[in-house]
């Protein structure tokens, strides 16, 4: 696993309109996102997922998106307020969900960013202990970006921290649901 950070420019090819061709938010996360929940959306970028699932989780949810970079933060803000969706959503860094109870999260997403983690043993281990028991996690990488075998040893990682992969089917190259 590398210790790389996706440049914040980059951000706005990741909101593009034509990703939805590719990867469609709705599609991906309605199996496991529902009304009132709590979700996280760790790697958050510009909001390319948070924002549908801030509309997936309804007025009585929240979404806390997480980024290391302050200015995919900023632009994450700007484009839930213009959507009228920022009362849904908690801008976060990567340390306040280590501050976060246990327990308070039903569902996590960590999409095209545990490759780029340096210590993903801490984010699976954070991830574990603020799951609701029964509360899920999807990882999600790319598969043109991250080989089979890295994306194995992640998997491994997360079920030395706790988890166990699950069968629910995934639209997505490399992907696991993990319990």
């Amino acid at each position: 696993m590398a210790d790389h950070i996706c440049p914040w420019w980059l951000g706005y090819l990741l909101v593009s309109p034509l990703r939805r061709l590719l990867e469609n938010p709705e599609k991906l996360l309605s199996p496991f996102v529902r009304q009132g929940m709590t979700v996280v959306d760790y790697g958050c970028a510009m909001g390319f997922f948070t924002l549908p699932m801030a509309r997936m989780v309804g007025s009585n949810g929240k979404v806390i998106a997480v980024d290391i970079q302050e200015k995919m933060l900023i632009r994450l803000r700007q484009r839930a307020e213009r959507t009228g969706l920022l009362d849904r959503i908690q801008p976060a860094r990567p340390e306040d969900v280590g501050k976060l109870k246990d327990g308070v999260v039903d569902f996590g997403a960590a999409i095209h960013v545990v490759h780029e983690l340096s210590e993903p043993k801490t984010f699976f281990l954070d991830m574990r202990r603020v799951l609701k028991p029964g509360g899920k996690l999807l990882v999600v990488e790319p598969s043109f970006h991250v080989s089979r075998a890295d994306f194995e040893e992640s998997i491994k990682c997360a079920v030395t921290a706790g988890f166990t992969p699950t069968i629910d089917a995934v639209t997505a190259g490399r992907a696991q649901v993990l319990q």
